[in-house]
């Protein structure tokens, strides 16, 4: 007769300790940029598909992109949790922006992002210390409470002093809204029309690819998007914006042919070697917002940490 081994005594499973609230703002932040990455059709941008309006980038690219970034966000909300002074926030930056370019040989692919999407964590977890509710009308005014008054400055100061990048460059050379005039006024396009575009089409029923098609093409309609003007100048500028408006007109993503239209578009795009990449900054953090607060604001501020409601 085979004798039977006693059974060992089974460990209790360990309880899953939740996510820190840094890291949920900050890893949002990341699946908003890899969310964007993925995404298409989208006009001139890098995709899965296809390089776009690019040579010198693909996909892999952006990839190796967030994985140096990854760490950045999430210091970044910690930061704004401690009411960091802007120019602590800028040091993180430019750090991040540094490893970023070591990990894509020197080839931007978020520098928008590091400075747009960044401030948005850094407003994140302050919303957090103040014990507010973490909702976009929130996100929005501690931006420009702690913040606004800084950022004012720097986007006086960029119009008379020596551009450093190309978008500062075509900004004063154009006087268009450079992405630190976007910032001192609370980003303005993200809240009033690139946010609330997609969640009109969500709430339509569309999916989640379809609506930030929606989103992106609203966005390039308005945005001052100081690398498509880089790339083609003022003419390519406002034919990419004439094309956006075009393809919202003729219906967006509610033709039963959106996608085909859209990848028309692209190619005109591709065409004329322009890229629109401040409005696909603009569409990550959209979708930011969306993993944070969803349809729900109250909702995400559970998620995050329990919030006590401030009287306004």
């Amino acid at each position: 007769m085979k004798v039977l081994q006693p059974i060992a005594p089974i460990e209790p499973m360990q309880p899953v300790t939740p996510k820190p609230w840094w890291q949920h703002i900050g890893h949002a932040a990341v699946r908003a940029l890899y969310a964007e990455i993925a995404l298409e059709p989208k006009p001139g941008l890098v995709s899965f598909r296809d390089t776009g309006s690019h040579q010198d980038m693909d996909g892999s690219t952006f990839l190796r992109s967030l994985f140096a970034l990854r760490h950045y966000f999430p210091r970044m909300a910690q930061a704004g949790w401690q009411g960091a002074p802007f120019a602590s926030l800028q040091q993180l930056g430019l750090q991040a922006e540094a490893r970023m370019l070591r990990a894509t040989d020197g080839i931007n692919t978020h520098r928008g992002a590091v400075f747009g999407l960044g401030m948005l964590c850094a407003s994140a977890g302050r919303v957090q210390a103040l014990g507010l509710p973490s909702t976009p009308q929130n996100f929005r005014a501690v931006l420009l409470t702690t913040w606004g008054q800084t950022l004012a400055k720097r986007a006086e100061m960029a119009q008379s002093t020596t551009p450093t990048s190309h978008g500062q460059r075509v900004a004063q050379r154009f006087g268009l809204r450079s992405a630190v005039v976007e910032a001192a006024q609370g980003f303005p396009c993200l809240f009033e029309i690139t946010w609330p575009t997609l969640q009109q089409a969500l709430a339509a029923g569309m999916g989640e690819r379809a609506a930030r098609v929606q989103a992106l093409f609203a966005t390039l309609a308005v945005l001052d998007d100081t690398n498509l003007v880089h790339r083609g100048g003022l003419d390519g500028f406002h034919f990419a914006q004439a094309q956006a408006r075009q393809f919202l007109a003729s219906g967006g993503i509610f033709q039963a042919d959106w996608v085909a239209q859209a990848r028309v578009v692209h190619r005109t795009f591709v065409q004329r070697h322009l890229s629109p990449g401040g409005a696909a900054d603009v569409l990550a953090s959209a979708c930011w917002i969306h993993t944070l607060c969803g349809s729900s604001s109250h909702d995400a501020s559970e998620r995050l940490a329990p919030a006590r409601m401030v009287a306004a």
